[in-house]
């Protein structure tokens, strides 16, 4: 599947706070990034989680994290006015950026910002200047699911607000990009708990009312299969037989928890699948791994070649929606 991802040169990524979204959109990147292809990672949170994970401090410029592969953190009106740079004539744009209903306008208009970063996303795909070298993959790490829909859906809505302006076609050229199964692909991350496996139903049907699709879910945090019925059974029948037995009883408790946590997550995994047209890719819970270990591990489950494991004082990609 992570081939199919690969293919396309924009993977949004998409998820509620807390389901490692963060962490799978950095995987994705050090998966494409080890099959030489000239990755950029744009990170919606200013705190830039994955930047700093490579030491690196996010900024709007792309910065290098590793051979292939980029980073860049959209910043509210740095976005906006790169991106109003493309549109407008310059000496509108000085006038424009002297005002103070401008000003007041950045600040007080979320949904401007939301679709000027969209834009941005679309201008280092198809516009990106000519001396500099072309991305072959962006991943667009987006931010909790509430605002990334809004973010999504919001060229759409300027399309039809703005029409044959120059807002207008700006807007609908993000939403033809999005539309374009050939070049997009809009995955999401979820875990097992309710909240997440709703947002992510939201998700999709959001995504299917604007027509578009989503590629692949990422179902993270998967307790492994240490044990069975069957083994709980025998340390059952052990702790009978020897009540001196140091640890039995307590160890078919834990054995029982992670049975019945595993039993909730194959529901979970199973009604999502009945639910979503298409692929749902499992990634297992990696206890004690944080940072670019944790990237690595993540890359390796899903078929990224992933880079070699670093050192404990590796810092931890986290943000507002966890490791």
């Amino acid at each position: 599947m992570i081939e199919e991802l690969l293919a396309h040169r924009l993977i949004a990524v998409l998820g509620k706070g807390g389901v490692g979204r963060t962490t799978v959109s950095a995987a994705i990147g050090a998966a494409a990034a080890a099959r030489a292809l000239r990755t950029l990672i744009i990170e919606a949170d200013m705190r830039a989680p994955i930047a700093q994970a490579y030491g690196r401090a996010g900024t709007f410029a792309s910065v290098e994290l590793s051979d292939n592969l980029y980073e860049m953190t959209l910043g509210g009106q740095e976005s906006l006015e790169e991106y109003l740079s493309f549109v407008v004539p310059r000496p509108i744009l000085r006038m424009v950026f002297a005002s103070s209903f401008y000003q007041y306008f950045v600040h007080a208009a979320p949904a401007v910002r939301e679709l000027t970063m969209m834009g941005k996303v679309f201008h280092e795909l198809e516009r990106r200047a000519a001396p500099l070298k072309p991305w072959n993959v962006v991943v667009f790490d987006a931010p909790a699911s509430g605002q990334a829909l809004s973010m999504v859906r919001m060229p759409f809505a300027a399309r039809e607000t703005f029409g044959e302006s120059v807002a207008g076609r700006e807007a609908g050229n993000i939403a033809a990009l999005l539309r374009d199964p050939a070049k997009c692909a809009i995955a999401a991350v979820t875990t097992a708990e309710p909240l997440a496996i709703a947002e992510t139903l939201e998700i999709h049907r959001t995504l299917a009312a604007l027509g578009l699709k989503l590629a692949a879910v990422f179902f993270n945090r998967m307790s492994a299969a240490a044990f069975d019925a069957a083994d709980i059974a025998r340390m059952v029948r052990r702790a009978a037989r020897d009540p001196d037995a140091d640890g039995v009883a307590e160890l078919a408790a834990l054995a029982r928890a992670e049975l019945q946590r595993r039993t909730r997550e194959r529901r979970a995994l199973a009604m999502l699948r009945r639910s979503v047209e298409c692929p749902v890719i499992e990634l297992v819970e990696c206890r004690g791994l944080a940072g670019r270990a944790l990237t690595a591990e993540l890359a390796a489950q899903f078929g990224g070649r992933a880079p070699a494991r670093t050192g404990s004082g590796e810092r931890s990609v986290r943000s507002a929606d966890g490791p």
